[in-house]
């Protein structure tokens, strides 16, 4: 897993040399930051290194640092809630795009520790204001799916918010305590299961 961070550093640094650096870049290459050591890992030069550029270049686009954490904040809102809810727009059945969700979502918050650390640094005022949009937009996307399956609405939200309640657990878990989940095709069962029973009507 090292050697494949180092592999994406140096392409990164060869393609910053080749382009001009954007300020989605910074954003993007402050979130990897974040992942890895949290919010107090955002520090221009150790970002400026790992893009392969100077300090000028983040002068370019942002004022300062705090800005660069607002930019970066918006960029994970955007790619891992509103992109994740388009991505699975197409699907006619709300019952398999809820699965959809949840086995999606899942798996990619297990292969990139940022929502985890962004978890943990929810003190940070500017965090803890990016959590609530992004909790309330997926509960509220998630509540939306339980009513188009036919529950109403309070019940819609109750299971809305335990299906969240659930993803947090789940991954807060896995990176906790790695190997406590199953993995492979009893992975799939356990989600399955999981979504039965928020799915199950008494």
């Amino acid at each position: 897993m090292v050697m494949a961070r180092q592999r994406t550093e140096d392409r990164t640094k060869r393609e910053g040399a080749r382009r001009r650096l954007t300020a989605q870049d910074w954003a993007e290459a402050a979130l990897a930051a974040i992942g890895e050591g949290g919010l107090a890992a955002v520090a221009v030069e150790p970002i400026a290194a790992r893009l392969g550029t100077t300090k000028g270049s983040f002068y370019w686009h942002f004022a300062n640092r705090e800005a660069l954490i607002d930019a970066a904040l918006e960029r994970w809102e955007q790619r891992h809630t509103e992109a994740v809810i388009t991505r699975l727009a197409a699907e006619p059945n709300p019952e398999w795009r809820l699965r959809g969700l949840f086995a999606y979502a899942t798996a990619a918050a297990a292969e990139d520790p940022l929502e985890v650390a962004l978890l943990a640094t929810a003190a940070d005022p500017r965090v803890a204001a990016a959590l609530r949009r992004v909790t309330d937009r997926r509960v509220g996307h998630v509540t939306e799916l339980f009513a188009a399956l036919g529950f109403p609405e309070s019940e819609a939200r109750r299971r809305g918010l335990l299906a969240y309640t659930a993803y947090l657990g789940h991954i807060q878990l896995g990176h906790a305590v790695p190997g406590s989940l199953p993995d492979g095709p009893g992975h799939d069962a356990y989600l399955d299961s999981v979504l039965d029973i928020l799915l199950r009507r008494n």
